[in-house]
């Protein structure tokens, strides 16, 4: 994409039911290459021709899709999902240190909160004051791109203390998208062998922060596991190399009984969500006994961390078929979901308040 032009699609909003949320986003370029996604694949081909305009035109512009409208030729008809998704293009211009995609990079640089601002205007599709504006991060650093409504700080602000996103009409009929953005999930797995790599693979696919911790060199190498943060240690040193989060989930399938049950004695004192342990309830069981006689109190909050067997019940056999359980286990507990069937599910699959408070 050298020296070609480009420009960001944004799903800012969307009213009703849609494949892809507002925060959802796809690179173009003047040749066509697209990567990312901003829906099922139904607006992609519009959203190209849309970009090339704007790139054409060096301003952005909304595009408006109702997906209800079935007698729309551009759309198509019979998608499924009936909403209205309004997509901010912006062209990316790379001698502008504060364009769109550079504040994306650095929302991601570190492991931490950040709220972006992106404007939007329900009234001029092409006015000039929308895109991408402010990045604040949980340390303070701020990144301006343009002259921002007053009340715009406060608003990035509350998100913060929040924690969750808004969409806010400021007068002048501007829209804000106040994002608040949490870092990927990250996985820790304690284990090399060969009933991880699918895990791992699939991990990253997904596209989380995947570091591996074993003891034995010759199985945590980089030629077996490419793409890996990779600590070889034994149990108490292994923590020392690791950063962990609210966002870091932990499965220990090394098959050494007592390198699990080391790494779980740690772990259960680190502010971890999910602790994840291939093998019987028995051997959890008897895990628990021993940290117990050993004076560590296994409250029912401290309990309610551990999941032992590891994984959904799904009938998992091979370590593709339990790779696959596992990780449908760690985001439907990070979603707050009880991963059951969404045929059983009432009401909507995705739950968005995307409602518009406008600001007098």
């Amino acid at each position: 994409m050298k020296n070609q032009k480009t420009a960001l699609a944004t799903v800012v909003h969307v009213e009703g039911s849609s494949y892809r949320g507002p925060g959802a986003r796809m690179l173009i370029t003047e040749t066509g290459m697209l990567t990312g996604a901003i829906s099922g694949g139904c607006l992609e081909g519009d959203a190209l021709r849309k970009a090339l305009a704007v790139m054409m035109e060096g301003k952005p512009m909304l595009a408006t899709y109702d997906t209800s409208d079935e007698d729309d030729a551009v759309i198509g008809v019979g998608l499924g999902c009936s909403g209205i998704i309004r997509v901010l293009i912006e062209p990316v211009v790379p001698e502008h240190a504060s364009n769109p995609v550079a504040l994306l990079q650095q929302v991601v640089q570190k492991r931490e909160p950040s709220v972006l601002l992106t404007f939007f205007s329900l009234h001029n599709k092409w006015a000039e004051q929308q895109g991408t504006r402010l990045l604040l991060k949980a340390d303070g650093t701020m990144l301006q791109a343009a002259p921002l409504p007053a009340a715009a700080m406060p608003d990035a602000a509350a998100a913060f203390e929040n924690k969750a996103t808004a969409f806010i009409e400021y007068p002048g009929q501007l829209s804000a998208f106040v994002e608040y953005i949490t870092p990927p999930l990250a996985l820790v797995v304690a284990g090399a062998g060969n009933d991880v790599l699918p895990l791992v693979q699939m991990a990253a696919v997904l596209g989380w922060d995947v570091t591996l911790v074993d003891g034995r060199p010759n199985y945590a190498s980089t030629r077996r596991f490419p793409g890996c943060r990779l600590v070889v240690a034994d149990p108490a040193a292994a923590l020392q190399n690791l950063e962990v989060d609210d966002q870091t989930a932990v499965v220990l399938m090394t098959h050494n009984y007592n390198y699990d049950k080391a790494l779980l004695k740690s772990l259960l004192q680190l502010p971890v969500h999910y602790i994840g342990m291939l093998g019987p309830k028995k051997k959890l069981a008897r895990m628990q006994a021993e940290l117990e006689e050993e004076g560590m109190a296994f409250s029912q909050e401290i309990a309610a961390r551990v999941y032992s067997p590891v994984g959904l019940d799904i009938g998992a056999d091979t370590a593709e078929e339990i790779a696959l359980a596992v990780l449908a286990e760690i985001k439907a507990v990070f979603a707050g979901r009880k991963g059951g069937s969404l045929r059983h599910a009432t009401g909507s699959i995705h739950e968005r308040n995307t409602e518009i408070v406008a600001k007098e």
